[in-house]
Order: structure tokens, then C-alpha cells, then sequence
């Protein structure tokens, strides 16, 4: 196939562009600058503009478009950044997908889609939950909606955190508990739908390749686990005890709506397409993903 692949520098993209072309695929790499390779196609998504030829005898485009949600405060300018770098270049793939007849568009959503579900399992077939995340993601999801309506196949990646041995949530989490500063937060019996990487990149070629599936997605591991059972999952994987509980209202203090909606809730979700469709995952739970990512 040959891929156009958006948000090809960040950890997930790095990944998938190796993997794509490991795998026989050809990729091209949209860039905000000049292109520097043979592989590289400029774009300007607040101004709407994409190379001329970009999608020429194109497959399938792949969006990972988005900046971090958790790595600045959730102020006023940020909230709206995190919503324009996930609308604006959205749309504007979507409609090229749409003018230039390319078959399918795999774009990147989010789990928080569902909100905070408790211990309630959810699926693809679940509504969407309530706060500002939750929202994000509906409206991420009807970025797409130029593309649907040009008849290609829009697959929507709703992925939980991802768990790499570089980068990611690992990377601000490792060193903490590393040094035996980590520990439970709050009541621990929130869920965190996590996913490693490795099942992230190999899903999301699946879902490329595989031209039946459409519509949602959920790329999250197959066993679920809670905050507890994650923080002795690390603690073991880095060798260390993991003796504090960070209290919820601490962190409320701190981080306000984001404490709230990434750290102190989240949905108990299950990766329902990709099992019934019969991907085969490398790391089916938390102790086994988490020892793989930190080398142990």
C-alpha cells in the first residue's frame, strides 16, 4: 500500500512509519516546513494547504495529529490548542481524502471518549461520556465527517495511554518509582485503559490492511486494570516498593480538571473490535506490558 502518514514524528508515528515500511508499505510523511527527503510532503493545516500530488495513487491516510493533553495546565489557551490541533488538521485530511477519492483514513481519537464509566465496561457500541476530554474526542471523531461522506472507510483510533520504553506516560512515571517515590493515587480503584506499544503500531496496521473494519475502534489491552493494580505492576517492573498514595485532593489542588479527568477517573474500556475481529495481542496485561517496556 502507500500510506500517508500524518504526525510522523511523534511516538506513536516514529513507530508505525518503521513498521509500515518494514512490513513492505510505502510511506509519505507530511511535514510543516519545507520537505527535506524524497518521502516528505509539505502541508499548512490552519491555512488549509497540502502539496500538490500528495495523494497521488494513495491508499490510505493515517492522522495522528494532536498536541499532549497532560504535559502543560489546562488553561484557557491550552484547551483550545488541544482542540485546534486535533480539529483543524482533522478536517482538513479528511476533505482532501474526500476530493482526492483515497479509500480509507485511519484517525486518531481517544478512550476519554467515554468519560469516567467506573467499574461499567464499555465498548464500541457505548455513548460518549461527559467533560471537556469526552468532548474533545466527539468532536475529533466529526472531523472526519468530510471523508465518510466521500465514501471512504474511516476507521477512528480511540487509544488509551501508551506504555514505551521511550516517551509517553513511562517517561514521567519510571523515574518516580524508580526512586521509590511512587505510590497509589488517590483510591486506586479508578481504571487505567492502557495499551503498549507495540499492540498500538501492530493494531493500527491490522486496522489498516484488514478493509473490513470502520467506525470506532478501541486500542487499549485486552485485560483492564485499575491504578492499583498498575502502580504494583511498576513497582515491580522497576524492582522498587511503591509505599505513598498520592491523595485525590492534592492533586485537585494542583491540576484542577485534569487531576480529575486523566489521573482520578477513567473508563473501564474494552478493546471489543479488535477481539472479535481477531487481532492477536503481544502483551495481554499490565505486568506483562509494563516489564517489556522498562527492560525488566
Amino acid at each position: 500500500m502507500r500510506v500517508v502518514v500524518a504526525g510522523s514524528s511523534g511516538l506513536i508515528g516514529t513507530g508505525l512509519v518503521a513498521h509500515l515500511r518494514q512490513a513492505g508499505h510505502e510511506v509519505l510523511r507530511l511535514v510543516r516546513r519545507a520537505p527535506a527527503a524524497p518521502d516528505e510532503r509539505g502541508w499548512d493545516p490552519p491555512a488549509g494547504r497540502i502539496d500538490a500530488g500528495t495523494f497521488d495513487g494513495v491508499d490510505a491516510v493515517v492522522n495522528l495529529n494532536g498536541v499532549g493533553i497532560g504535559d502543560r495546565p489546562w488553561s484557557g489557551a491550552r484547551k483550545q490548542q488541544i482542540r485546534d490541533s486535533r480539529n483543524v488538521p482533522t478536517e482538513v485530511l479528511a476533505t482532501a481524502v474526500a476530493e482526492h477519492g483515497v479509500p480509507a483514513l485511519l484517525s486518531a481519537s481517544g478512550i476519554n471518549f467515554y468519560g469516567d464509566t467506573g467499574d461499567r465496561e464499555v465498548d464500541e457500541s457505548s455513548p460518549a461520556g461527559s467533560g471537556f476530554l469526552a468532548e474533545v474526542c466527539q468532536d475529533w471523531e466529526a472531523a472526519t465527517k468530510p471523508a465518510v461522506a466521500g465514501g471512504a472507510r474511516v476507521v477512528l483510533l480511540r487509544s488509551g495511554p501508551v506504555l514505551s520504553p521511550s516517551g509517553g506516560v513511562l517517561s514521567r512515571l519510571r523515574p518516580l518509582f524508580t526512586v521509590m517515590l511512587g505510590g497509589r493515587i488517590g483510591s486506586g480503584r479508578q481504571y487505567f485503559p492502557w495499551i503498549s506499544l507495540d499492540d498500538e503500531i501492530d493494531a493500527i496496521r491490522f486496522l489498516l490492511e484488514g478493509d473490513r473494519f470502520a467506525g470506532p475502534v478501541n486500542l487499549v489491552g485486552p485485560e483492564q486494570a485499575t491504578n492499583a493494580e498498575f502502580t504494583r505492576a511498576l513497582a515491580a517492573a522497576v524492582g522498587r516498593p511503591a509505599p505513598f498514595v498520592m491523595p485525590a485532593f492534592a492533586l485537585r489542588a494542583v491540576l484542577g480538571q485534569m487531576a480529575e479527568e486523566m489521573i482520578l477517573t477513567g473508563p473501564r474500556a474494552r478493546p471489543g473490535v479488535l477481539l472479535d475481529g481477531g487481532f492477536r495481542f503481544r502483551h495481554n496485561g499490565i505486568d506483562e506490558a509494563l516489564s517489556a517496556a522498562v527492560g525488566s
